[in-house]
């Protein structure tokens, strides 16, 4: 089975359970890794911050909806994870909670005679995204020329030590 129509017919499987959970799904993998296939679901609660406990009950309601669905062919392990700080940003609600904050984005072709951006998000339309990059200014880019996003949280700079 295509790997592309596995992580389609999860979401249809996995997206109802995911809202009736009062959670989001963002994202579904479906890759090898280490030998063998992964299944990695990204949980997060929509205003941010999901709990381990109900990750967990995700992943054991979820594996048995994919068992009796016989949705993912062969032996497989399934991972349901938060997409952690540094988040993607893969749909237009992604990037609109995302407003403000410093993002990473790389385009499938290069735009301005660059594919990989970084800078604050200043705007989201129903087509794409403005960026304002620090090297390139503000830059539209459509949402169809975007192969990879995420925001970039700043841990900021360590603490430095005062010697008396």
């Amino acid at each position: 089975m295509d790997p592309s129509a596995v992580t389609r017919r999860v979401w249809e499987l996995a997206e109802p359970l995911v809202l009736g959970a009062a959670l989001e799904l963002i994202d579904v993998q479906y890759r090898p890794e280490g030998g063998r296939l992964i299944l990695r679901l990204l949980i997060d609660r929509p205003e941010g911050g999901v709990t381990v406990d109900e990750l967990a009950r995700v992943s054991r309601e979820l594996g048995d909806v994919l068992e009796a669905h016989d949705a993912v062919p062969g032996r497989y392990q399934l991972e349901c994870s938060s997409p952690g700080v540094n988040r993607p940003l893969l749909r237009e609600p992604h990037f609109r909670r995302a407003l403000g904050q410093r993002v990473r984005i790389r385009t499938r072709d290069p735009i301005r005679e660059r594919r990989v951006f970084h800078g604050t998000l200043e705007a989201v339309t129903g087509e794409g995204v403005t960026l304002r990059d620090p090297d390139a200014g503000s830059v539209v880019l459509p949402f169809v020329a975007i192969e990879k996003a995420n925001v970039e949280y700043d841990f900021g700079r360590p603490a430095r030590r005062v010697h008396a």
